[in-house]
């Protein structure tokens, strides 16, 4: 199993910003592609943006230019910096990976708690 905790959520003005960060753990042998999704009250859960071990990346269009991906695969972690937040940015923020483990199979990881994003003035 690979377990995902989030963190670097909390309360910002609009126009404001954040970085997210969450690092997977587990029996890893290597990580595949990286995401973040959000999912606000009443909302589908979405995809933000990915990032692949190579390092190509993709955006939701509603976050493209102010939200950047990034990963650090020696410490198994990802993040995302969020900037010019806007209130229809608040929601809970989850990641998640596809993930190699040492037994040779490839697994999605189990989803964590997430971590709460406000935007309000």
């Amino acid at each position: 199993q690979v377990q995902l905790s989030e963190s670097g959520g909390g309360l910002v003005e609009p126009g404001g910003s954040l970085r997210l960060s969450c690092v997977a753990s587990g029996s890893i042998y290597s990580i595949d592609a990286m995401g973040w999704y959000r999912q606000g009250p009443g909302n589908q859960r979405e995809l933000v943006a990915a990032i692949k071990s190579g390092g190509s990346t993709n955006y939701a269009d509603s976050v493209k230019g102010r939200f950047t991906i990034s990963r650090d695969n020696a410490k198994n972690t990802v993040y995302l910096q969020m900037t010019s937040l806007k209130p229809e940015d608040a929601a809970v923020y989850y990641c998640n990976a596809v993930v190699q483990l040492t037994s040779g199979q490839s697994q999605l990881g189990s989803w964590g708690p997430g971590t709460q994003v406000t935007v309000s003035s």
